[in-house]
């Protein structure tokens, strides 16, 4: 599995937008889970290889208002579907904040956790639908982790910790772009550790999630 991340820390549709008219070289370009140092376009990163599938999301702040998605979202799938014409686009769903936190409650204004994640998810299916794209659930998976009680998804109220976190979105990406579940045996080491009564909720709730976006639920 070969996989490129374009990377702008909290960048939003809009911005992408804009990248996508200027051709500017404003990614950071990451292979394989590593920084290369590399700065490329839009276009530069499509036309790299030929890719299976292309990934689009919006800036996890902005993802509980649809009415922030288009028309750069349309847009951007449709110059997708120009420069990397075999490639299936997925969305990929953010998560709420953690319960509490400032970011929640502050800057947000959310009472609790599972009001924003009622909104992101509002959001994300109605993309989907416009894009005809499936859903990479990571948001319902961290939503069921922390209905179970699951403690330290985050790592500063937002970002995924370097340990339970990142495993759940792993194997929620894992299961979604492959089709099969993620086993025990083929994690790699994290920078965290994730005890074994984690590992089976993570399993279990990566698998339902994705399952469950399958249907087209979140």
């Amino acid at each position: 599995m070969k996989t490129v991340n374009l990377f702008i820390g909290g960048c939003p549709l809009s911005r992408h937008y804009a990248n996508m008219h200027s051709g500017a070289a404003e990614y950071d370009f990451e292979f394989n889970g590593e920084r290369t140092g590399i700065r490329v376009s839009l276009m530069q990163a499509l036309q790299s290889d030929i890719w299976d599938v292309v990934t689009l999301q919006q800036a996890s702040s902005l993802s509980v208002d649809h009415n922030t998605y288009q028309p750069y979202l349309n847009a951007l799938a449709e110059y997708v579907r120009i420069h990397a014409p075999k490639a299936r686009i997925y969305i990929h769903q953010t998560w709420a904040y953690e319960e509490g936190s400032k970011r929640l409650c502050g800057e947000l204004g959310y009472a609790c956790r599972r009001d924003m994640y009622n909104e992101l998810t509002a959001a994300y299916l109605k993309a989907a639908s416009e894009l005809d794209a499936l859903v990479i659930p990571s948001g319902r998976a961290f939503e069921e982790l922390s209905e179970m009680g699951v403690r330290g998804l985050h790592r500063d109220t937002f970002h995924a910790s370097l340990g339970i976190g990142r495993l759940a979105l792993g194997m929620v990406w894992f299961e979604a772009l492959t089709g099969r579940r993620a086993v025990s045996e083929n994690i790699p080491r994290l920078d965290e550790p994730v005890s074994e009564n984690d590992l089976r909720a993570v399993r279990s709730c990566a698998h339902t999630a994705v399952q469950a976006a399958l249907k087209g639920e979140l």
